[in-house]
């Protein structure tokens, strides 16, 4: 049964798709060509579901670290006997420099071993299983000692410096090695039915990975300007949101991995490959901060060109797309894997996304209104989608639905989601010259203020101090701490230091991290803290003016990241183990925009949003 802590793993990613390399050296999950393709390694579900190792015997202690500014990985082990160093990398285009980063992939993962002193045994195990593990192709040795795998819709290359000894649907070996001695791999991606790819006779691993590591760099010193408190914490957050992009479209997917669990051997397990409208404001501002304006507008483009016809002939905005701006992510379970610690069922797709979620009219204009200085002059069936968008908040506020949370039961009226109607309506005012929608104004207005008054009479309960999961409930959710960080009331006002009070005593377990409410939510099992409301929390607490518990509740927060910086969804701190999809984008953008807010606190006791620098060429 799989069960190697999530906080074990290592991202690597080539702005196209991504692998999870643990500590001892071995690719556990690796989805070629895209992020949501079916997975050619995934041990991390399911210990048959195919892996490729590299370690050395008698492993004393590892550390690693990534590589400049970039997602390449180096771990070395200290044996009984000497020192191994494994350098591990998803290549990206040969020469890529500044923000090129990512465009082109040619889809090959590259490992390179030295022994650094002493001696050592290194063992390679090489086991593909393209589609989740359901096949186990043969491979063969052909005339160029490459190994090439035969069946199913994958052809898997491996180039070897070392001969392997293969058999079926495996290639193995063990090399002695001693001090100054190296091995190298490259694994390349191509359709069955093509060519195996064909590196030219200059390539060698190492070469191109030094590359690799240079095209990060190149991006990270052109892009990071943020000097601010946790710069380093901030900065690399921003690398991460990189590596999350898929550069073709410049969508950014949730996390790179499927069915890594809220709670040990539960069924809240889900697939995070895919895009949500409702990080889309969020993800802007910490672009800004951590990473770089341009990919806020190719991604703002990208959400606005997708959705565009979603809300012809009285449709709804649908709340999350494909990498590629697929609408169709049908959940399905994939009943022969074992799922991570006995965790099933494992998913691909998502039933979340034909739900009604009201919220996402505000994220996307949200995500507008923050580029409003930037955009031009808007075409005119972007104009008339956005004010369909604003008009479609205006009309539906009132509906239930199932909250951004993807609750799974009864549809209820969210407080949440009013508060982005709401934000919807704010922005879409403010909007309305570029939107040619003057004549709107005044209805939008006014709708906006039915909206927060039922917000603040309907949603706040008197008897609990508190802002309310719903309106006209008396249940605790973290998202009512979004109230100021979208301006819907200041963070001084009374009802929102007593709702962060509230929430903080309630939702807070001793070790300082947030739950996102304790409510049924229509499914069995507990959840563990969720890391992205704890930077809410300290996002709040800042724009209170509690500086010094917002820098206190962040410093909690950054103790759920695993050894190289990496947040997942949730922490479980009773078993001091990370839970959920990992790397969670939405825990990066939450350490981001805290971080921002309690910068800007400690300056000058005001929170602004990061200032827009048009970096387009």
């Amino acid at each position: 049964m799989s069960g190697v802590p999530i906080a074990d793993h290592g991202l690597l990613s080539d702005c196209h798709s991504a692998a999870i390399v643990t500590r001892s050296g071995s690719i556990d999950w690796l989805c070629f060509p895209r992020f949501d393709s079916p997975a050619v390694f995934a041990r991390l579900l399911d210990d048959d579901a195919g892996h490729w190792l590299v370690t050395p015997d008698d492993v004393q202690e590892v550390t690693r670290s990534y590589l400049g500014s970039s997602l390449v990985l180096r771990t070395v082990f200290t044996t009984a006997h000497g020192r191994v160093q494994l350098t591990d990398g998803l290549l990206v285009g040969h020469g890529e420099r500044h923000h090129d980063l990512g465009r082109a992939s040619p889809h090959l993962l590259a490992r390179h071993v030295e022994c650094l002193d002493g001696r050592a045994t290194v063992r390679i195990e090489y086991r593909p299983r393209p589609e989740y593990g359901l096949v186990a192709p043969l491979l063969r040795q052909d005339g160029n000692g490459r190994v090439v795998s035969h069946g199913g819709p994958d052809r898997l290359t491996l180039w070897s410096s070392h001969q392997l000894d293969v058999a079926e649907s495996a290639a193995v070996a063990v090399v002695p090695m001693k001090a100054g001695e190296t091995l190298a791999f490259a694994l390349g991606w191509s359709r069955a039915w093509e060519a195996p790819p064909a590196p030219d006779a200059e390539f060698t691993p190492a070469a191109r990975l030094d590359d690799t590591v240079a095209a990060w760099d190149s991006w990270a010193e052109q892009h990071q300007t943020y000097d601010g408190p946790w710069a380093e914490q901030v900065r690399f957050a921003g690398v991460v949101l990189q590596g999350l992009t898929f550069k073709p479209s410049a969508a950014i997917v949730a996390a790179v991995t499927t069915s890594l669990p809220e709670a040990r051997g539960g069924e809240r397990n889900w697939d995070y490959r895919y895009t949500w409208i409702r990080d889309a404001s969020m993800t802007l501002d910490a672009l800004w901060v951590a990473a770089c304006p341009d990919e806020a507008y190719e991604f703002l483009a990208w959400l606005v060109g997708t959705a565009s016809t979603a809300l012809h002939d009285g449709g709804s905005l649908q709340i999350m797309y494909g990498v590629g701006g697929e609408h169709d992510l049908t959940e399905r379970e994939l009943p022969h894997l074992d799922g991570w610690s006995g965790a099933r069922p494992v998913r691909v797709g998502n039933g979340a996304w034909n739900q009604t979620q009201l919220d996402v009219y505000g994220e996307l204009l949200a995500a507008v209104h923050r580029l409003q200085d930037q955009l031009g002059d808007l075409d005119a069936p972007t104009r008339r989608f956005l004010i369909d968008v604003a008009d479609a908040a205006a009309a539906r506020w009132t509906e239930p639905d199932h909250g951004i949370w993807e609750m799974r039961g009864e549809p209820q009226n969210f407080l949440y989601s009013a508060l982005m109607c709401w934000v919807a309506l704010d922005r879409a005012v403010q909007l309305a010259e570029p939107l040619h929608a003057t004549d709107r104004v005044t209805s939008w207005a006014v709708t906006r203020d039915k909206i927060a008054h039922a917000i603040c009479t309907r949603g706040y309960n008197e008897r609990l101090g508190a802002f309310t999961q719903t309106l006209d409930g008396d249940g605790l959710d973290a998202s009512a701490l979004m109230i100021p960080i979208v301006g819907l009331l200041p963070g001084a006002d009374p009802r929102v230091r007593s709702t962060i009070e509230v929430l903080q005593r309630e939702l807070c377990y001793d070790h300082g991290l947030l739950l996102r409410y304790r409510d049924d939510d229509g499914l069995a099992g507990t959840e563990g803290s969720f890391v992205f409301c704890t930077f809410w929390l300290a996002h709040a607490q800042a724009l209170a003016g509690d500086v010094d518990r917002a820098g206190e509740t962040f410093e909690w927060a950054l103790k759920c990241a695993n050894d190289l910086g990496l947040l997942s969804e949730e922490f479980d701190s009773a078993a001091g183990e990370q839970l959920g999809n990992l790397p969670q984008a939405f825990s990066h953008i939450g350490l981001v925009n805290a971080a921002w807010a309690i910068s800007q606190a400690q300056r000058d006791g005001t929170v602004q949003p990061p200032a827009v620098v048009d970096a387009r060429p």
